[in-house]
């Protein structure tokens, strides 16, 4: 029998991280091949070139794309869809695989599902079935309805994949492959940790305490994401723990984040925030397993944070509805109530490890799943009491 063939696609350095054990996986699978398409702001330096970081890791891609319109707004990100599916279907058409392999809930997901659907390529999904805020809730489960075979993070989020109509055969809870890296890896930080990565601000002195902060625009709030970044901004600041702060995502409104994110450091100067563009997947585990508090909207907090113990502030509704561990607490965009949350959580420290998101095998089960899956292209609502 033949290989099967499996493209991955990589559209942004946190895709990247979900997926990288899988694409080991798949690569090192005697009955499968790995074919890999990186495109959107995985190419962009200003997004942290994750594709070098991809090279780095030994994944050399077989194609790439360039699909992401300039503006982060609304308008950009619905073209920017369009653009992919356009040029992702060029793609499909020329590698040919037997299925195509996407990742979460964003915009360059979706383009994922529909170009390979409508090309008669199954689709399989990772992290299906979750709730969360922003138009990313919306995306996830049209995904989903797209998809032929899925990979669910929690037992959760398989039932919920199910009560959509989707045929329970085809739903594997596999955990997160984002657990996998970290899993297996040694978290300590290493003494020129921070004098590897280039960054603007302060310099983190690596033996006094930090926090994470990351904070991405909430697409359902477009406009608001200056006076939100603004706000945990002043919190962070007025800490007076040393941060260490990451470039936002491509999504509507990444304009007015790192907007707010330039005004604050050049009108306030503050000394305890360096921000950086972008950490290899094994280095972010390194920063944040060894920081005191991740901070912001980014489902690493309660994804990996879960699993490493780590205190996390979760800000305003981009998680809203979202699984977590009790290492998670929820604040709004108040700078006061910001602060106040950090502190607590700071002075409580790490929490007991959850295993929510997964084990650490993720990558390998879905391997196997994907080897061996009688994997049609049509689909068929399915529920218990409709007769196939």
């Amino acid at each position: 029998m033949a290989e099967r063939k499996v493209c991955v696609i990589v559209n942004s350095r946190a895709n990247y991280g979900r997926i990288k054990s899988v694409m080991a996986a798949v690569r090192e699978h005697p009955d499968l091949e790995l074919q890999l398409v990186v495109g959107a702001s995985a190419l962009l330096y200003r997004f942290g070139s994750a594709a070098n970081i991809i090279r780095k890791d030994g994944f050399e891609p077989d194609a790439t794309v360039y699909s992401i319109v300039e503006g982060e707004n609304p308008t950009t990100m619905a073209k920017s869809t369009g653009l992919a599916i356009i040029e992702l279907a060029t793609l499909f058409e020329n590698l040919r695989p037997d299925v195509v392999l996407t990742v979460a809930d964003r915009f360059e997901t979706i383009a994922t599902a529909i170009a390979a659907s409508y090309m008669n390529i199954p689709v399989a999904h990772t992290q299906g079935g979750e709730v969360t805020g922003s138009i990313d809730e919306s995306v996830r489960h049209a995904v989903t309805k797209l998809s032929h075979v899925h990979f669910p993070a929690t037992n959760r989020a398989a039932e919920n994949i199910i009560r959509m109509g989707e045929d329970p055969a085809s739903v594997h809870v596999t955990g997160c492959p984002s657990i996998d890296i970290i899993a297996g890896m040694d978290l300590g930080l290493p003494s020129d940790f921070f004098d590897r990565h280039s960054g603007v601000g302060e310099p983190i002195d690596r033996a006094k305490p930090y926090i994470v902060v990351l904070q991405h625009p909430v697409t359902t709030e477009y406009g608001q994401g200056l006076a939100q970044v603004t706000e945990t901004l002043k919190a962070v600041a007025a800490l007076g723990i040393q941060a260490a702060w990451l470039w936002p995502n491509v999504d509507a409104g990444s304009d007015d984040v790192a907007k707010g994110m330039r005004q604050y450091r050049e009108n306030n100067f503050p000394k305890n925030i360096r921000y950086y563009r972008n950490f290899s997947v094994e280095d972010y585990a390194r920063l944040v397993n060894n920081a005191l508090c991740i901070v912001g909207n980014s489902s690493s907090a309660l994804r990996e944070g879960a699993f490493l113990g780590i205190p996390a502030v979760n800000i305003g509704t981009r998680q809203a509805g979202r699984e977590h561990g009790p290492n998670v607490v929820f604040a709004g965009y108040r700078a006061e109530e910001i602060k106040a949350a950090i502190e607590r959580q700071a002075a409580h420290g790490r929490f007991e490890r959850s295993t929510l998101f997964g084990d650490g095998r993720a990558g390998r089960r879905i391997a196997d799943i994907l080897a061996g899956a009688d994997i049609r292209v049509q689909k068929r609502l399915f529920y218990a009491d409709i007769p196939r």
